[in-house]
């Protein structure tokens, strides 16, 4: 019997079982009741039709022979998204891939029989007889390829497997890879969900999808601890979370937030009614509109406000400013009753120093008020008419008012401005003098105005999270993630990223360390993903060339033999050479495509010139909050995350791409953002950071 017969019949067998399965639940008709117990009972069984509905429509797309032991009994495992079981033999139909089961379809390269996973009852180890990719797509079958067979040469075919899935064109969505994840990417799915994990990943590398993946394996193994609302996913912008929306449902997973790190604040600070500094183009848009870029002082500004730097500062400057919150004066109610500065400083920073600033201040001035009402006893009786308490009361208020009452914003401008007894910080002045002024609050002012509101308001129980994801993290301030942890007690963080990617000059870190030395040594754990999945050779060839003056120390990408065209740079006649490439790259089979432009400003003219010519182009801007696939025409730093079948770069003069480093990392973002062809166009001198011959 041939494999593609004998996986045929089995795949019969099992949509059978399952159809039953899903025809059974069906027939039960909805409780609608007020009953707890059978509202429980129908919860139960909408979740279950739920899922076998979906496994379904996924099936699997592996099978693993597993001898147990010395048993000398073979089972086979077929492993998919979804887990279900014959509930007539009680015996698994499927395997959940994120089962410890199913690791070892992950695990097993073939170097060996041997395999092992780890059980609920310890170690559990065996051989293997068989590792099978199988494609199914509408319950037929499609393809099967077997890359280990116990007793053959090792066949090489895994390798054969994960290309024929990468050169596939894609839609304008992230998708899954359960059935092509990588030995390295299955180490930080699976890894531990009480570490902190930063992983360095080249482009292509399945940064954003291997996080998504450890979501859906930490719900499944951790499913008594961790729970879905308490999961966050921080992104750079709202088109990118479009972008990776279908990820999570295939996966079968909900309810996880997704938002930006601005959004998050602003609902955190949303009592205080802030405003910001809003553009008609984003920051990053203004700043690559004006000229080439470059480290202004602006940009120095921000920079100071995400470092740890100015934490401690506002750490100082908060704890000087509490030491002078409590009035250096006492309580009089009447003759011989007083109330002391001494016993007021007492309650407040040494019997209620662990509770927030504001929590205090309310719980002293609670026990002012029952102090009074404790001492008005004794003398009730010789106060009739009321007199003496209520000059007692009037004192009390005129006490309380000389509390000082600074809002959020006007407590933090107060703090930047005051200077402090003594500093051995290591900030520098002198741009805070220069930049506080303004009175304008912009992002960068955020994380620490989130900090002051911790300091002042505590943290509310109900915002917690079990587990927190930073996509493009390096982008993110070291504060903002020092913030966020307050927010996050078991320290339970994939910080992801790509040092190479930090395109804006004020924002962002420049080395990993700066946020692995913001958790305990033993808790924080650091990956590198060097091999790329995405493009073909020549291009991440190419890529490589761009950043490899300026890489330091970061790794190269690796890229998985996937050979195809040679990158393509031509001189611009005119715009209808651009319009012949793109018509070109969709008759040649690319599902996706993008035009990609120095500045927004050229995005809007490319986009134009691409409408007239009924091209149906969707131009990416700062402002969209959803990604629709197709023709896009985007500036270039509005793609990182993204990947497109085709890419062509547009203006890529030595005007717009100086030798520097920060446009060598536009560049470097815009080249890896093809999969199978990528084409540079210039105008008149190409940029001295493409690489000749």
């Amino acid at each position: 019997m041939s494999l593609y017969t004998e996986e045929k019949q089995k795949l019969k067998q099992i949509t059978e079982k399952i159809g039953q399965q899903i025809a059974a639940l069906e027939k039960i008709p909805r409780y609608y009741g007020n009953h707890l117990v059978e509202q429980i009972l129908d919860d139960q069984r909408q979740k279950k039709l739920r899922d076998l509905r979906h496994a379904y429509s996924q099936l699997y797309f592996g099978r693993l022979d597993f001898e147990e032991g010395e048993t000398n009994q073979i089972t086979p495992l077929y492993i998919g998204k979804i887990g279900v079981e014959d509930e007539a033999e009680n015996q698994p139909l499927i395997i959940d891939w994120r089962a410890p089961v199913a690791s070892m379809f992950y695990s097993f390269t073939g170097k060996g029989d041997t395999a092992s996973y780890i059980s609920p009852d310890g170690l559990v180890e065996g051989v293997i007889h068989l590792k099978r990719n199988i494609v199914i797509r509408k319950q037929k079958l499609e393809r099967v390829v077997d890359s280990y067979v116990r007793g053959k040469e090792n066949m090489g075919l895994t390798d054969e497997f994960l290309l024929y899935r990468l050169s596939e064109n894609k839609d304008h969505r992230l998708r899954d890879i359960v059935s092509t994840i990588q030995l390295e990417q299955d180490q930080i799915i699976r890894a531990d969900r009480s570490e902190a994990l930063i992983i360095q990943g080249v482009p292509g590398s399945g940064k954003t999808t291997v996080a998504l993946h450890r979501l859906a394996f930490l719900l499944y193994q951790y499913r008594q601890r961790i729970r879905a609302e308490r999961i966050v996913i921080f992104a750079p912008n709202q088109m990118f979370l479009d972008y990776i929306s279908d990820v999570l449902p295939e996966l079968g997973v909900g309810d996880i937030q997704q938002t930006t790190f601005r959004n998050w604040a602003m609902e955190i600070l949303k009592s205080h009614h802030i405003e910001l500094e809003e553009l008609k183009t984003s920051p990053q848009a203004k700043q690559f509109d004006k000229k080439p870029p470059f480290l202004t002082q602006t940009e120095k500004w921000d920079r100071l406000r995400g470092s740890i730097d100015f934490l401690h500062y506002l750490k100082r400057a908060f704890a000087y400013y509490e030491s002078h919150v409590v009035p250096k004066r006492g309580i009089l109610a009447w003759d011989d009753v007083f109330l002391s500065e001494e016993t007021i400083r007492t309650w407040f920073e040494i019997e209620y120093k662990h509770e927030p600033l504001m929590k205090r201040k309310e719980r002293v001035f609670a026990r002012i008020k029952r102090w009074l009402e404790s001492a008005y006893k004794e003398i009730r009786s010789l106060d009739p008419k009321g007199l003496q308490k209520k000059e007692a009361m009037k004192r009390m208020r005129a006490y309380m008012k000389a509390w000082p009452k600074h809002n959020l914003i006007e407590l933090y401008h107060h703090l930047l401005i005051t200077p402090l007894p003594s500093s051995d910080l290591d900030i520098d002045l002198s741009i805070i003098r220069q930049n506080i002024n303004l009175k304008v609050l912009d992002c960068a002012d955020l994380a620490p105005l989130v900090y002051l509101h911790t300091q002042l308001y505590g943290v509310d129980q109900t915002q917690l999270f079990d587990h927190i994801v930073i996509d493009e993290a390096q982008d993110f301030s070291p504060l903002q993630v020092a913030v966020l942890q307050e927010y996050c007690p078991s320290g339970s963080f994939t910080i992801l990223g790509d040092i190479l990617q930090n395109i804006f000059g004020g924002q962002g870190i420049r080395h990993w360390n700066e946020f692995q030395s913001l958790f305990p040594i033993q808790k924080v754990r650091f990956y590198q993903l060097q091999r790329s999945y995405r493009s073909t050779t020549e291009i991440i060839q190419f890529a490589n060339q761009v950043i490899d003056p300026y890489r330091g120390e970061i790794e190269r990408a690796i890229p998985v033999f996937r050979s195809g065209d040679p990158v393509q740079c031509f001189q611009m006649n005119s715009f209808q050479e651009i319009m012949t490439w793109v018509q070109d790259a969709f008759s040649q089979g690319s599902h996706t495509v993008a035009v990609v432009t120095p500045t927004e400003m050229r995005a809007k003219e490319a986009y134009r010139m691409l409408m007239n010519a009924e091209l149906k182009p969707n131009l990416i801007t700062s402002q969209q909050d959803q990604y629709l696939g197709g023709l896009s025409v985007a500036p270039i730093y509005l793609v990182k995350g993204m990947e497109f079948d085709a890419v062509i770069l547009l203006d890529v003069d030595d005007q717009f791409y100086p030798e520097n480093e920060q446009c060598a990392k536009l560049l470097f973002v815009g080249c890896t953002r093809a999969l199978h062809r990528l084409s540079l166009a210039y105008q008149k001198e190409i940029s001295p950071l493409v690489p000749q011959g």
